[in-house]
């Protein structure tokens, strides 16, 4: 019997389909691990809202890293306990978030997405520490109503949009690399629905701190309170919160329902589910524990747009499409 000779070069694609398994089994191991510390990071944003909920952010005095003079606070009270525990776990993840850009080094060659998007995590987290820091030295918690904690939380608040984006992009282009589409209409839609987003987190923020501070004994009371131009900034400014909301759920909707995707339809699922805990919130007079669902809604919507805005930009190019009215 005659063998078929096997040529160099079938030998070299044999050997190489071992090498291409294991490159995507350790991309997907990756990918989970990503998605993995978003998630954590997810809880210890909501550690964080409940450390302002309740005014537990002087726990450990105007003391940063140590907690009031001690590493490790001995005899905490309740509200000591709280803020020390919401250093603790952002210490993990910042611990994570560095274990994350070594892996991507590792895995992924020079200029990957991945590597950009774990490095951009990295940025943020090192900020977020920083402006936690700078809430805790300059008193800038408890019952602190001035215009630089409400400046600051705005922007704490936005930081963690990045942070967790980075997070998410790495998870998403771990597996997937599809190219963009960086000339496309729809980008011009994806940026205008990120900046209402961004909105909506900071008029949040606001919004958020005015209920901590100045809590209303009935709906009425809270509404007049926005209404009165000589009430605290705070409340008057409280009002500007649900207007962008909803400002910016119908443009999030419109666009999942232009430009229909399994991302887009859970884009819409999660807007849709945000503005009913919104009225939930507003009607229960923004309890702690619903500011926080709230809150976590937000950044949920938040990722859900990332992977919609992807999926968007990683389409064919349509020869005629049309544009969103």
């Amino acid at each position: 019997m005659c063998s078929k000779e096997i040529s160099p070069k079938s030998f070299v694609l044999v050997a190489k389909l071992p090498q291409d398994s294991m490159q995507k089994n350790s991309q997907k191991r990756f990918s989970r691990f990503a998605w993995g510390v978003t998630l954590y990071n997810l809880a210890v944003v909501a550690w964080g809202a409940w450390v302002r909920v309740t005014g537990s952010g002087a726990g450990c005095g105007e003391h940063w890293p140590d907690c009031n003079g001690e590493i490790v606070p001995r005899d905490p009270s309740a509200e000591t306990l709280v803020e020390f525990t919401h250093r603790a776990t952002s210490g993990l993840a910042l611990i994570a978030v560095v274990a994350l850009v070594v892996w991507a080094w590792r895995a992924f060659e020079k200029g990957h997405r991945v590597r950009k998007a774990s490095a951009f995590a990295l940025i943020f987290i090192l900020a977020e520490a920083l402006l936690g820091a700078g809430l805790v030295i300059f008193g800038l918690v408890g019952d602190n109503a001035s215009p630089a904690r409400a400046i600051v939380m705005s922007i704490h608040l936005v930081n963690t949009f990045l942070l967790l984006g980075g997070m998410a992009l790495a998870a998403i282009w771990a597996t997937h690399e599809d190219p963009l589409d960086l000339k496309s209409p729809r980008i011009r839609w994806l940026w205008i629905s990120c900046a209402l987003i961004f909105a909506v987190g900071i008029t949040g923020a606001i919004a958020a701190l005015g209920d901590t501070l100045f809590p209303s004994k009935s709906l009425a009371e809270g509404i007049a309170a926005d209404m009165n131009p000589t009430s605290h900034f705070l409340l008057r400014l409280r009002g500007l919160h649900p207007i962008v909301a909803v400002t910016c759920a119908i443009v999030l909707y419109l666009q999942a329902t232009r430009w229909p995707s399994k991302e887009g339809k859970r884009l819409q699922w999660l807007v849709v589910i945000q503005i009913v805990a919104g009225l939930v919130n507003l009607a229960l007079l923004a309890p702690g524990w619903m500011q926080i669902i709230h809150l976590i809604l937000s950044d949920l919507v938040w990722i859900a747009f990332l992977s919609f805005g992807l999926r968007s930009l990683g389409e064919k190019k349509q020869s005629s499409e049309p544009a969103l009215a």
